[in-house]
């Protein structure tokens, strides 16, 4: 009998990650400093991830280059916002609990609407340009525009307040650490989410046909699944994802605009991009290495921040050109 055959484990992207946060600490001098940012790093890396997940996925499985995953994002965010002013009351409550009733069903809402929207999406736009990525490309984009000036039409084109409810507000102070409430709240959510996500792609049925699509869609079609019905179960889940994301990045500015996804849509690339296309792996570990160079390089050189995840990018790469985890196409 031959013993069971041990996955291999890359683990230099995530010592990687701990290299870069006590090379952080040795630079910053101040702990408490320093642990503020890694949370606050560890927060927006989450934050980025759950927005991008959804779209390494599309983009792994189904070939579609969608440059309109910003709409999800910004209808997310929307939904979220008029579903907490509808539970205004819930919001302005000093206890947890009632503010609960608040931000899930603002969360819910978001990814319903989101998701609803992508399935509609999925099959009037982007159905008819599989395998043309020109036509994707220019098509998703048009249909961003489009889906913006729509998004004014409903909500106006003025920036939407979307306050965090009354106990998500401040920081809690140990010591000398000041740790905001709800970037730590973030944190768990995200952690929450890679952990379901990594929980349906490795222990489940569906999972093992999602990632056997990525690597070989045509050895999946020869086994007669329906690797269509897949697809669009899987731009679901990413346009859900990303109307999540979009609700949560709402409240941690506390305000929405219409281009809030579309701004977003850069970190998302470079994110995808360096973890490798098709990755979550890869996704969630880019998503942190992009979310804590920012913290600590905004921290310690504030002039060259806006750049500092590009030139991320350009080292990763010249490192490993396929990403941190690559996926094999066979």
């Amino acid at each position: 009998m031959k013993p069971a055959v041990v996955p291999h484990v890359d683990w230099i992207p995530p010592v990687l990650l701990l290299a870069i946060a006590l090379a952080a600490l040795a630079m910053i001098g101040s702990p408490s400093t320093w642990v503020t940012l890694t949370v606050a790093g560890l927060a927006m890396g989450l934050l980025i991830f759950i927005m991008s997940s959804g779209l390494t996925l599309v983009f792994g499985l189904m070939d579609v280059m969608n440059f309109a995953h910003g709409l999800f994002i910004a209808v997310g965010a929307y939904v979220a916002a008029s579903t907490i002013k509808l539970f205004s009351a819930a919001a302005g409550s000093e206890s947890f609990l009632t503010n609960l009733g608040a931000v899930v069903p603002a969360m819910l809402a978001a990814i319903l609407v989101a998701g609803v929207l992508g399935f509609f999406f999925e099959r009037i736009i982007i159905k008819p340009v599989y395998g043309q990525h020109l036509k994707q490309i220019l098509i998703t984009t048009g249909g961003m525009i489009v889906a913006e000036q729509l998004i004014h039409v409903f909500w106006g084109p003025d920036l939407l307040p979307l306050p965090r409810p009354a106990t998500l507000r401040g920081s809690f102070i140990v010591g000398e650490v000041a740790i905001e409430k709800f970037r730590l709240i973030a944190v768990v959510i995200g952690m929450a989410v890679f952990a379901a996500m990594m929980l349906v792609l490795n222990r489940t049925k569906i999972g093992l046909l999602i990632r056997a699509g990525v690597e070989n869609k045509e050895m999946v079609e020869a086994m007669g699944y329906r690797i269509r019905r897949l697809f669009i179960g899987v731009f679901v889940a990413g346009s859900a994802l990303a109307g999540l994301g979009g609700a949560l990045w709402g409240m941690y500015q506390e305000s929405v605009t219409v281009h809030i996804g579309a701004s977003m849509m850069v970190l998302i690339f470079i994110v995808i991009i360096i973890g490798g296309l098709g990755s979550i792996g890869g996704c969630f570990v880019g998503a942190l290495l992009v979310g804590l160079v920012a913290n600590y390089v905004g921290y310690l050189s504030p002039k060259i921040a806006l750049g500092s995840n590009i030139l991320l990018m350009v080292m990763v790469l010249l490192w490993r050109p396929q990403g941190l985890y690559p996926v094999s196409k066979q």
